[in-house]
């Protein structure tokens, strides 16, 4: 099992990876940066440049963020190794964060910051905009945090009731 979802999890990581830095190549290739396109009414592909953390937090920390991203990776990559009891999806999960991380990493050193480009509209308090990274880091972590909140409370002791007399 250990060697299968090993190869699942570098199947993920490059296909995440070679997605998302096409996408990126993509946007810098055919949209001039601020321009957008409207793909559905709600959809616009928006070209912008990230040279800060999640949700453009710290504009300018570029360098930090690179750093920080990866150490967090390395770490990533020597668990999955290192763990012996993994589910293939979990593979699979880690897989699609360390190519999502990879990605953005890349963006870095290749174009100066991040490509961000998927922009979503309508919905109230929402104004920023993301890339294709971003979803499949996203993609990895949820069923992840999901998974491991159902095994916490599955596994949570259950209370006995007391009957409705004996107080």
């Amino acid at each position: 099992m250990k060697k299968k979802g090993i190869k699942l999890f570098l199947t993920a990581t490059l296909t995440a990876l070679g997605l998302a830095q096409l996408s990126s190549f993509l946007v810098e290739k055919y949209l001039v940066q601020y321009q957008s396109r409207e793909v559905l009414p709600f959809l616009y592909l928006t070209h912008v440049r990230n040279d800060g953390g999640i949700f453009g937090l710290f504009q300018g920390s570029g360098a930090v963020f690179s750093v920080l991203s990866i150490v967090f990776l390395g770490i990533l990559v020597y668990y999955v190794t290192k763990e012996k009891n993994l589910r293939l999806f979990e593979y699979l999960c880690y897989g699609l964060i360390l190519g999502g991380g990879l990605s953005n990493i890349t963006d870095r050193l290749v174009y100066g910051s991040v490509i961000d480009f998927i922009d979503v509209r309508g919905i109230p308090g929402w104004e920023y905009i993301f890339n294709t990274a971003d979803v499949m880091i996203h993609v990895g972590i949820w069923p992840l945090i999901l998974f491991t909140l159902f095994m916490v409370f599955r596994e949570a002791p259950k209370k006995e009731a007391k009957p409705a007399g004996n107080r």
